[in-house]
């Protein structure tokens, strides 16, 4: 099984184009060690040249320029992807989906119930897409069935629901259900290998800490560093819970639920705000990631069960 991570990001990419905080001032004036990043989704395969894209976000156009697997390989039109896997309804992993209208037959979209009516009535994007290309819903249950999407049929996913937050937009915002978003098992059966991807995550429930102990690799929400990291900034008014993230650092934070994890288990953190001081790869939070053995994704990284 292989993962290219496409965008490591959160909404609005690193650096954020409104943004002067010192982490997007820095990298702009070169005066931060970091790297840009676009904002979040991942291509999947079995290894065999054939990809399942999850998540669309806002970036797609550029992300599939740099990724030659996604490149059209006989024909005069073709992707390397062949479907896509959304875990949620949010802007940041849906609004790509505008940008892949060219497809000259309809795109196999695989999401949960939730989420297809978030994108069929607060925000109508697949029925926009009905007038150009078209889409193939595939339903995802909430039941722990396994699915196959196209591209990568060989694997076996499953997904699993997790407390988070659905879109603004969505029509049971206040009202959170199963579905809104779901994380995602992976596993390659001819190797065994599994890897979990939740890039947006507010509680480590039974379930999803399962999940994470049955992997060989954690891709999990990186999103802040502290809870209240938007409130010291003056950027917002809601912690980070308040929006479906966990952070990193204090008590139960995702570095202390990463280091109970067993030692064969790679960890890595994806969707990171362009805030969160991980992404200065000279800071003291840095170096506290790196000493507990967790990584932190970046455009281009590739991983390999």
């Amino acid at each position: 099984m292989k993962i290219h991570v496409l965008g490591a990001a959160a909404g609005g990419g690193f650096p954020q184009w409104n943004c002067n905080c010192n982490n997007c001032k820095g990298v702009r004036e070169g005066s931060l060690r970091a790297r840009r990043r676009t904002q979040s989704s991942i291509g999947v395969s079995a290894g065999d040249g054939r990809w399942t894209l999850v998540n669309a976000s806002p970036d797609i156009l550029q992300q599939f320029q740099n990724f030659a697997g996604s490149w059209p390989q006989g024909g005069l039109r073709g992707c390397g992807f062949e479907s896509i896997v959304l875990v949620d309804a949010q802007i940041d992993h849906t609004t790509g989906l505008y940008m892949l209208r060219e497809k000259g037959s309809p795109w196999p979209v695989w999401c949960t119930a939730p989420v297809h009516e978030d994108l069929t009535r607060g925000n109508p994007i697949l029925h926009l897409l009905d007038h150009y290309c078209g889409v193939r819903h595939q339903p995802v249950s909430l039941a722990g069935e396994c699915f196959h999407p196209e591209g990568a049929e060989a694997l076996n996913w499953y997904p699993l629901p997790l407390v988070s937050a659905a879109p603004p937009y969505s029509p049971h915002r206040n009202n959170p259900v199963p579905g809104d978003n779901i994380g995602l098992e992976i596993e390659d059966p001819a190797s065994g290998k599994r890897v979990f991807y939740a890039p947006g995550l507010a509680e480590i429930d039974e379930a999803v800490w399962a999940a994470m102990n049955r992997a060989d690799c954690v891709m999990v929400d990186g999103t802040f560093w502290t809870d209240d990291e938007m409130i010291r900034l003056g950027l917002s008014k809601k912690r980070a819970r308040d929006i479906g993230h966990l952070a990193q650092s204090g008590p139960g934070g995702m570095i202390e639920q990463l280091s109970r994890l067993p030692a064969h288990i790679r960890r890595v953190l994806i969707h990171i705000n362009n805030t969160n001081p991980i992404l200065n790869e000279d800071s003291p939070e840095r170096a506290v990631l790196d000493a507990a053995g967790i990584e932190v994704a970046h455009d281009g990284m590739e991983i390999e069960l």
